[in-house]
């Protein structure tokens, strides 16, 4: 189960998605790791996040890879998949 704390950070990071025309219920993070061999700046935007997240290796690709197995909304609504 996330903390509350952890789920108020990945709304920031999808609301920050949202304001940049990205999917609603994707992270900033996650659509900068998918994205970072589509244009520079989305490299520059996953080297930048990585950075400000020091805390956490490779935090980009941890929230692209969290996003595809869907550990970030409840699970009665994850696909067997992503279970």
């Amino acid at each position: 189960m996330h903390s509350n704390r952890l789920q108020i950070w990945i709304v920031i990071d999808q609301l920050l998605n949202a304001l940049l025309w990205g999917w609603s219920d994707e992270t900033l993070s996650a659509r900068a790791w998918r994205c970072r061999f589509k244009k520079s700046r989305w490299m520059w935007a996953v080297r930048i996040i990585n950075c400000v997240v020091f805390w956490q290796d490779n935090h980009c690709q941890s929230a692209y890879q969290s996003e595809k197995l869907q550990r970030h909304i409840a699970p009665e609504y994850r696909s067997e998949k992503g279970q």
